[in-house]
């Protein structure tokens, strides 16, 4: 497998069965106990001290699972090792979160699996990231705003391959928010009604 080095600073792919989105409501208050006492530990340590291209510990392997909620696929892999990034395992991801739409694909910013794979590990999620939208193409984007749905932004960082809307099954939205924020890694977006949050690599901004 060939790797790129990161600048500044195996897997699997299947079809599962869309869940029902009824599955993700109340959340129980345990989970928001012990994400706050894991949050607190971890927001305070070095690590968010540091700069969000070194954010991951880049000696050992960085790995995310993901869920599609439109296609219904999964993928769990290790996307880097070693201090690079696996380049096989980037196009995996790029094709996982193409336009579901139209089936038009763009390279995924690796800055995004960082700030997810560091989001996991503040969360002590163990459920796979639940992807509503990931890389858009421009004909998606023009429709979406045709359509008037609200949030959906001329340029958004979503056609770049910068931006990504999840969820976590055991983790309350607004934690996932408040995590994601702590990084000032880049947008933050919280869609209480869509259930989902929006992040994103560009300027640190919330909404």
């Amino acid at each position: 497998m060939r790797i790129l080095p990161i600048q500044n600073d195996g897997s699997t792919l299947a079809a599962a069965a869309p869940r029902d989105e009824s599955d993700l409501a109340g959340i129980e208050a345990p989970v928001r106990r012990r994400f706050l006492a894991a949050g607190a530990a971890l927001l305070a340590s070095p690590l968010l001290a540091l700069p969000k291209r070194a954010i991951a510990n880049p000696a050992s392997a960085r790995t995310l699972s993901f869920r599609h909620t439109h296609t219904g696929e999964v993928l769990s892999l290790s996307y880097a090792a070693g201090g690079a990034y696996l380049t096989e395992a980037l196009a995996r991801v790029e094709w996982f979160l193409r336009d579901f739409r139209n089936g038009e694909s763009k390279a995924i910013d690796p800055q995004l699996l960082d700030q997810l794979h560091t989001l996991s590990a503040i969360t002590g999620t163990r459920a796979p990231y639940e992807v509503i939208s990931g890389y858009r193409s421009p004909a998606t984007n023009e429709l979406l705003q045709r359509r008037g749905g609200g949030g959906v932004a001329s340029h958004s960082l979503h056609l770049e391959g910068r931006a990504i809307d999840v969820r976590l099954a055991d983790v309350p939205l607004a934690d996932l928010r408040d995590a994601a924020l702590s990084l000032r890694s880049g947008g933050v977006g919280f869609y209480a009604q869509s259930q989902f949050v929006h992040l994103d690599t560009g300027r640190v901004r919330r909404w």
